[in-house]
């Protein structure tokens, strides 16, 4: 029968031999050493001599004693008598025929080896597993193995699979009553019914409250900036990020909020008073940051793709269009010039040294030359072109797009004022000065004159300075207000990325520093952590223990040393290791790899993708959260996108295209409706179920080995 959580096959496999031990298995578990040699040379006959180092080795590598010694596998069963030098190892059969002896040498083997009963540690390890369930959340069955792991570093004979199953199952179930109780603890009266208010749809709506605040933003500009700016403002309304939930453990938060995120509003309205609040409460934090994390997010992408990179493409667009005129005019300025120069310089002979003097004489002569090959008035014409059209001197190369930006002030006017009210800025003491601009800007908009005084000119680098401080439409004593918006705006971006600006409310903007534990805090978590870890209260202990041991280990090296001819010391006592010489390849392996690299084509990742979806149907495991039947066009294109942006960990912008199924909209959408842990793991199965299909797969063990096993076969 299956144990609660666990299936049969995993019941039958816990504590028992449910395949043969691999060969390094066998030089680890069930290699004889002197003192096991000694033990055993006590035993008089052969099954008896070999029925003890099976239930001592055995005991070692199951962490129990098995019922019937005598059901070994006849690979371990050989091995040892090998050692042994037992000539039949079938000779196993007659031990424990005599009733007790078995069980005698158990009890030898346990005293010798230290082995302690699970009764001796329950307590222990149900300390242990709370700690463990209470900050880590893990599932029953990693609890369970991880309970199983713990009993054996320990020396604990393993009890049965339904004892141990109870225990885990009982001290989980413990853990996260108390998580909903602690969280639903928390709230007051009109907190839980703010909270339970998210599970109503209003009147005219389709979905809930819940469904409404957790949807991101779906597209790039300033007036969907704008409302998710709006949004994490609403979420932030709700109070629930002022609560002090530090007493969680922030996995325990993150696990319950992804519950609230995926789960539909129906199933939560049925779970229980504290289990619905919690989950509630867990989501709404997590949301309150989330929403900004969005927010500036798409800020991020706004201002790179939507302001700074169009209006480069712009700029040279522009650059390009003028390029014809900007050539003509040179040209004919470049031939004026050629004739000052031939007609004023004075010419030297370099076979004679002759100096001739110069070809003209006067002013007139020499513009009668000029004339003669470019009109003054053409010229008047190209010089005045030149001045429209290119910059000016002590200009840099982005001018030409700063200025093409300014024009695009309407795409931030919407959310500016919003930005800075929403979002909770801090600054390094480098980006103290672009914070300080930032919330001083609202206070600039609209206003027709702007002083000098009232901005900060030590942000003005490059060409901002010419065009906040000397546009030709500005009055005299004043400032381009909007071309300082986007100056302070450009360098806030540059400053989020490094984090020199970040968001206090927010997690991915958030200052990395602020995650680190320390005093009171510290010391709250600190017993907590220690007992999940397995670490002692003081460091001391544990840097003594590894000193010791490393210590051992250094001694036991260096007893190697002296007969190790492939180590040598210099005179500087510097340690060195003779070059192993490489095997040469045979001819065979080399033609393989170049008949094999002949066949393999050259495909781009997201092609390989999309291939694969065409053989296995992967695509189809990602659904939506929402439950619906209905899938968007081209989706696999959309998800193959999303697998690379986030496998490669390169985000959005690489991957975004002109086609519907590649535009950011679509992009986050999927994201956020389709990827989440659920259809990973559903698309991983179908994945693993098609590659088991393969002969070559299965040969290697069903097709859950890596690549790195085939290389090593």
């Amino acid at each position: 029968m299956a144990v609660e959580f666990l299936t049969d096959e995993q019941a039958a496999r816990y504590g028992s031999f449910h395949e043969v031990p691999s060969r390094a298995e066998l030089e680890r578990y069930f290699f004889l050493d002197d003192t096991d040699r000694e033990a055993v040379q006590a035993k008089r006959r052969a099954h008896n001599r070999l029925g003890f180092p099976v239930q001592l080795t055995s005991v070692r590598f199951l962490g129990r004693f098995m019922p019937d010694p005598r059901q070994v596998p006849a690979e371990v069963a050989e091995y040892l008598a090998e050692q042994l030098e037992i000539a039949d190892a079938s000779c196993l059969k007659l031990y424990g025929e005599r009733d007790g002896t078995a069980r005698t040498h158990a009890g030898e083997i346990q005293e010798a080896g230290g082995w302690r009963d699970f009764a001796e540690v329950r307590d222990e390890l149900v300390v242990w597993l709370d700690a463990r369930a209470w900050t880590t959340g893990d599932g029953p069955k990693a609890l369970f193995d991880a309970a199983a792991g713990w009993l054996c570093e320990g020396r604990v004979l393993l009890p049965g699979a339904s004892r141990l199953a109870r225990l885990v199952g009982t001290v989980r179930e413990a853990a996260n009553q108390r998580l909903w109780d602690t969280l639903y603890g928390l709230l007051s009266v009109g907190q839980r019914a703010v909270l339970d208010s998210l599970l109503t749809v209003p009147p005219g709506e389709r979905v809930s409250e819940l469904d409404r605040v957790r949807r991101g933003p779906v597209r790039v500009s300033g007036p969907q900036m704008k409302w998710s700016l709006q949004r994490a403002e609403e979420i932030a309304a709700l109070g629930m990020g002022d609560l002090d939930t530090s007493a969680i453990p922030p996995r325990r938060l993150a696990e319950l909020s992804r519950y609230g995120v995926d789960g539909k509003a129906s199933l939560l309205r049925r779970h229980g008073d504290s289990r619905r609040l919690a989950t509630l409460l867990a989501t709404t934090v997590y949301l309150t940051t989330r929403a900004v994390d969005d927010a500036l997010g798409l800020l991020e992408v706004l201002i790179a793709t939507k302001l700074l990179a169009k209006a480069e493409r712009e700029t040279v667009k522009e650059k390009m269009k003028t390029l014809p005129r900007v050539e003509r005019a040179s040209a004919k300025l470049a031939t004026a010039f050629q004739v000052v120069f031939d007609t004023t310089s004075e010419l030297v002979d370099t076979d004679t040294g002759e100096v001739t003097g110069p070809a003209v004489e006067s002013f007139e002569a020499m513009w009668e030359r000029i004339e003669a090959v470019v009109p003054r008035h053409e010229l008047s014409s190209a010089i005045a072109a030149l001045f429209e059209l290119t910059p000016p001197l002590d200009s840099d190369a982005d001018e030409a797009w700063r200025s093409m930006l300014v024009s695009r002030f309407g795409t931030v006017r919407p959310f500016l004022k919003l930005l800075v009210a929403v979002v909770d800025f801090g600054a390094t003491p480098e980006g103290e000065a672009v914070l300080d601009a930032l919330k001083s800007l609202p206070d600039l908009m609209g206003r027709k004159n702007v002083g000098p005084a009232e901005i900060d000119t030590g942000l003005l680098v490059g060409s901002w300075r010419r065009l906040v401080l000397s546009a030709p439409h500005l009055e005299p004593g004043t400032v381009d207000w909007k071309a300082y918006t986007f100056c302070v705006l450009e360098q806030l971006h540059r400053m989020l990325r490094s984090k020199q600006v970040f968001a206090r409310n927010s997690s991915k903007w958030g200052d990395p520093r602020a995650k680190l534990l320390d005093g009171e805090a510290w010391e709250q978590a600190r017993p907590t952590v220690l007992a999940s870890l397995g670490l002692p209260g003081r460091a001391g202990e544990h840097l003594a223990a590894r000193a010791a041991l490393l210590d051992g280990t250094y001694r036991e090296v260096a007893g190697r040393l002296p007969g190790n001819a492939q180590i040598v010391f210099d005179d500087d006592g510097r340690l060195h290791f003779a070059a192993l010489e490489p095997e040469p390849e045979p001819v065979s392996l080399l033609d393989l790899r170049a008949a094999v690299n002949a066949m393999l084509p050259r495909v781009d990742l997201p092609e390989v993708l999309l291939e694969v979806f065409s053989w296995t149907g992967a695509d189809q495991a990602f659904t939506s959260v929402t439950g619906g039947e209905a899938r968007l066009r081209d989706l696999h294109v959309t998800i193959a996108a999303l697998l690379v942006a986030h496998g490669c960990n390169v985000g959005y912008t690489p991957v975004i295209g002109g086609t519907d199924a590649l535009k950011y909209g679509r992009l986050s959408h999927v994201d956020q409706t389709y990827l989440r842990l659920a259809t990973y793991r559903a698309a991983n199965a179908t994945l693993i179920e098609h590659q088991a299909s393969i002969g070559l797969a299965s040969a290697w063990g069903g097709g859950l080995v890596a690549s790195v096993d085939g290389m090593r076969l």
